[in-house]
């Protein structure tokens, strides 16, 4: 555990932003002056390669590749969907875990998550409305009963909560998009009287709880944070044991068309972005086309957020689901809004599979119409909470609150081959392997760089080629591994 901790804190300290900065979108023939040296950084299994710049390569005249010549196809002519940002939550859990770590720990925290030259550069922040399970304990912000709201105080988050995402937005030092997800109403708005195992909003209450939303954002904005917008729901098909509401996708739509959109519009909010869904790719289809092919939804929401949970049982996660929505919806985007590794353990820190969930979606999801990723706890402690219903969780990193260690697992690397290097704005473009155990994505950042990752979950080690428009640079994909190169 100490060697991971020394390859952590080397890594954060070099500061690896190298790409030429231009001011416009380059033409074809620029591409082929700016990349003839281009950067390169690989996370490895069973090395001590943790997000690390290796010697740089450079393109030469290549032409027609031959069939036993291993190639990235990338081509930058052709756009895509732009990227809104990468990110994770600041849940209660990661805030309360936070400050119970050292101010030096603390500071390397924020250093790591935030920090665009010595970190990976998270321009993207997710939190709680109410209690979440990553709370140490159920609450709201109104008393019992009032549905005027006349009690509606964010008081409960001022201990942990709103401090560290002020800190996390202060290191940033640049935009950040900030967005927030109710878990559960009050109990006494629902049917089932209780936040937990699921239950549904009264229909009594739909207006009070549009409302909500309202408070919530003007409360966060008089604190000095900028909410870019919300989600409807997290998780609006799950009775969870922890806090919880049921809609169907009928209900969805309507408490949206009738009660939320006008509600905001009505308080001076329409600039602020609505997101459906919130939940797994299984049922998003589903729900997608129920939502927008009514046209009052289409006036009020900006498009659909998903989770990756769907593969719980062992199966293949349903990526292509995702451009089913964005083929049939194009206008609408597609918002991947939580994932993390379940059943936490502390022997499995190190295990290698943690980081390639995250690099395997984050391709997919990309690749298949996504404008922006959302891991979910920043920081847990070494219990991997605190969590009030006792569902415990990986996170990137994790805080022992006793010894005051910092724990880096893989993830956190495998996040910051996309976070550190796609900017806000950046363009997706064409990035194709020609063989299977390759696995690729790439950007055309605002400022004229191109990024491309790399990633590579077999055992066989790959020498290829990054191929553009008839020139190459020679590569190895090491077994195991990612990289992302930069030019």
């Amino acid at each position: 555990m100490k060697k991971l901790i020394f390859m952590v804190l080397g890594v954060i300290a070099f500061g690896c932003t190298e790409a030429p900065v231009k001011e416009s979108t380059p033409t074809s023939a620029a591409f082929v002056k700016t990349r003839q040296q281009t950067s390169v950084y690989v996370t490895a299994k069973d090395t001590a390669l943790r997000l690390s710049k290796l010697s740089d390569v450079s393109f030469k005249d290549f032409g027609q590749p031959v069939e036993t010549q291993v190639c990235v196809f990338v081509d930058p002519s052709k756009t895509f969907q732009e990227m809104l940002g990468i990110g994770g939550a600041i849940t209660d859990a990661s805030a309360e875990t936070f400050f119970k770590l050292p101010e030096d720990q603390q500071q390397k925290v924020l250093e790591a998550y935030f920090s665009a030259d010595n970190g990976i550069g998270y321009n993207l922040i997710r939190t709680n409305i109410n209690s979440c399970d990553f709370s140490s304990g159920s609450y709201t912000y109104v008393s019992e009963g009032d549905k005027d709201l006349k009690s509606f105080d964010i008081a409960p988050d001022k201990q942990f909560k709103l401090p560290l995402i002020k800190k996390a937005i202060e290191k940033a030092g640049r935009e950040v998009t900030f967005y927030a997800s109710p878990w559960s109403p009050p109990a006494w708005m629902k049917s089932n009287n209780h936040m937990l195992q699921g239950g549904k909003l009264l229909p009594e209450f739909y207006d009070s709880w549009a409302k909500y939303y309202v408070k919530f954002i003007k409360a966060y904005e008089a604190e000095g944070i900028p909410v870019w917008g919300i989600t409807i729901q997290n998780e609006p098909m799950a009775k969870q044991t922890w806090e919880s509401c049921i809609y169907t996708a009928e209900e969805e739509r309507d408490f949206l068309k009738n009660h939320l959109g006008p509600v905001m519009h009505q308080s001076g909010l329409a600039n602020k972005n609505i997101v459906m869904w919130d939940h797994n790719r299984d049922l998003i289809y589903q729900r997608a086309s129920t939502y927008f092919n009514d046209p009052e939804v289409r006036k009020y929401a900006w498009g659909i957020g998903f989770h990756w949970y769907e593969d719980w049982s062992g199966g293949v996660p349903v990526f292509e689901n995702v451009r089913r929505v964005q083929e049939a919806f194009p206008e609408k985007k597609m918002l991947f809004t939580e994932g993390c590794a379940e059943s936490f353990d502390p022997t499995r820190y190190e295990a290698w599979v943690l980081g390639e969930e995250y690099g395997r979606s984050m391709i997919h999801d990309f690749n298949n119409g996504a404008v922006g990723w959302t891991d979910w706890n920043i920081l847990l402690d070494e219990t991997g909470g605190p969590n009030h219903v006792g569902n415990f969780c990986f996170a990137p990193m994790h805080g022992n609150t006793q010894s005051g260690e910092l724990i880096f697992t893989n993830s956190y690397y495998y996040i910051g081959h996309f976070s550190k290097f796609i900017q806000k704005g950046a363009k997706r473009i064409i990035a194709s392997p020609s063989r299977s155990q390759l696995i690729s994505t790439a950007f055309l950042n605002p400022d004229g760089s191109v990024v491309v990752v790399v990633m590579n979950e077999s055992e066989i080690k790959t020498d290829f080629f990054l191929w553009i428009d008839g020139e190459a640079a020679p590569a190895t994909s090491l077994p195991r591994s990612i990289m992302t190169f930069v030019f």
